[in-house]
């Protein structure tokens, strides 16, 4: 299964945007990602919906915050990415016959729900702002 790496990229662009005095086109972003230009406005459209960045069109026009990085959760940005998949690890029978297997399948689906919760939390805890002062062990 391929990793989705966005949500460590996305929080490398809005470190690099926090420090810039003006807006990144989508070209620059994807040069200090090493990816293409395409991907980075698709993914940055996520962050402009969910008012996170701002884009303007035109020359002079590009990616900028909409807010202070104090004010953006490392959760908020797990959100605007589509709340990707953690685990491949799953059921393949949504409604099995078997009792041993409804067992197996309930003891899986209960812990993947309290990773998954638990690494929701951890994300909330810490604001990109904290990354960026080297303060995300503390949370």
């Amino acid at each position: 299964m391929r990793q989705d790496n966005r949500l460590s990229r996305v929080l490398h662009a809005l470190l690099h945007l926090d420090g810039m005095d003006r807006p990144a086109t989508s070209e620059q972003i994807a040069q200090m990602l090493q990816t293409n230009s395409a991907v980075v406005r698709r993914t940055m459209s996520g962050l402009r919906e969910a008012g996170i960045v701002t884009s303007t069109k035109g020359h002079g026009g590009g990616w900028a915050l909409a807010k202070p990085l104090t004010d953006v959760t490392l959760f908020a940005i797990y959100e605007a990415l589509g709340s990707p998949k953690l685990f491949a690890i799953g059921n393949d029978d949504d409604n099995p016959s078997c009792l041993l297997a409804r067992a197996a399948y309930a003891a899986t689906d209960n812990a993947l729900h309290a990773a998954q919760l638990q690494f929701r939390a951890s994300l909330d805890a810490i604001t990109v702002k904290q990354l960026a002062e080297g303060r995300d062990k503390d949370a």
